[in-house]
């Protein structure tokens, strides 16, 4: 028989590691959620211009948000563009055709992220300015991650609060 003690030791450990898989599923759902967010924010934002500059304006604030520059991911710039492209098209025609068409942009880059060996959560947490201070409590930036900027408009963990109620900036609600 089991004694009480290493019972709920037993639970207690399946308990954490049941709470370690929920927060790192929540952490990657929620950056890209919160990545789409602001993709259809910025491109009903300038959908009354031309297609070519609209998806210029969206990419350069993408990347902007995320401290980078239009040079340093080449890798990525064609499936970053295409997924703008594909924002822009939706804010004129919000159809189930145009959103299967997101769907599958959005899957296009998740496969250029992972050739480039990272997600699209993780670089919307590590770099962006609109992160939500809970994802770096789930998965801390890499001290070594290339090009890692300071982001003094990350909120931080306040003691006493429960870590999800980490929020973002202000000006990204």
């Amino acid at each position: 028989m089991v004694h009480l003690v290493d019972d709920l030791q037993a639970q207690a450990a399946q308990a954490v590691e049941r709470m370690q898989q929920a927060a790192i599923a929540a952490r990657h759902t929620h950056a890209r959620a919160e990545l789409m967010r602001h993709m259809l924010a910025t491109a009903r934002k300038v959908k009354d211009r031309p297609r070519a500059e609209a998806v210029e304006t969206v990419v350069s604030e993408w990347l902007g948000a995320w401290h980078l520059e239009r040079t340093q991911w080449p890798h990525l710039a064609r499936e970053m563009e295409a997924l703008t492209e594909v924002f822009y098209d939706y804010v004129h025609d919000m159809s189930d055709a145009n959103d299967a068409r997101l769907r599958r942009s959005c899957d296009i880059l998740d496969t250029a992220f992972a050739r480039a060996e990272t997600t699209i959560s993780d670089q919307m947490a590590w770099r962006s300015q609109c992160a939500h201070g809970w994802w770096e409590l789930v998965s801390p930036t890499p001290v070594d991650l290339p090009g890692r900027k300071q982001r003094s408009a990350v909120p931080t963990y306040v003691a006493g609060a429960a870590f999800w109620n980490t929020g973002c900036a202000d000006f990204c609600t």
